[in-house]
């Protein structure tokens, strides 16, 4: 795994939202990003890990954060994600890999025993020129938004 890490600069990327809206890095020039990857929409980590952020989302805006969740599922799982648990920001759909391979972190994992390739649960924090200014590899989903602001 070719994981970005701080100092680099990130490639722009565009990938569709749940609503089939294009977002791309671009959007975000002159503003902190926090692109956070999780391995499946409505499982029980991420959904941990995403509602942490829904909840802290204010704080997380006043410190000067935007936020975009992204997955290899579709449109219409990021959705029905977004809309059982009201999350205030984007949830990319990128089934192509495009923004996962960009950030490189699709890799071998290995859960009960059993090794295969999937996203690994990693968050980006990129400062207003687009440059990764913090790596989180060891993702405590219930305190995320604490991560990310200390």
């Amino acid at each position: 795994m070719n994981t970005l890490k701080v100092g680099d600069k990130v490639p722009e990327f565009s990938a569709k939202d749940q609503d089939g809206n294009t977002i791309k890095l671009s959007d975000y020039h002159g503003k902190k990003l926090v692109v956070f990857f999780y391995p499946r929409a409505n499982t029980p980590t991420c959904t941990v890990e995403a509602c942490n952020l829904r909840d802290h989302y204010a704080d997380l805006q006043d410190a000067g954060y935007e936020i975009l969740g992204v997955s290899a599922d579709t449109e219409k799982k990021q959705t029905n994600f977004r809309n059982k648990f009201n999350f205030p920001y984007p949830l990319l759909a990128d089934t192509d890999h495009a923004v996962i391979n960009t950030f490189g972190v699709w890799g071998p994992k290995k859960f009960m025993g059993r090794e295969y390739d999937g996203i690994h649960r990693i968050t980006f924090v990129i400062d207003e020129n687009g440059v990764v200014e913090k790596v989180i590899d060891k993702v405590k989903a219930k305190n995320h938004a604490a991560q990310i602001v200390d």
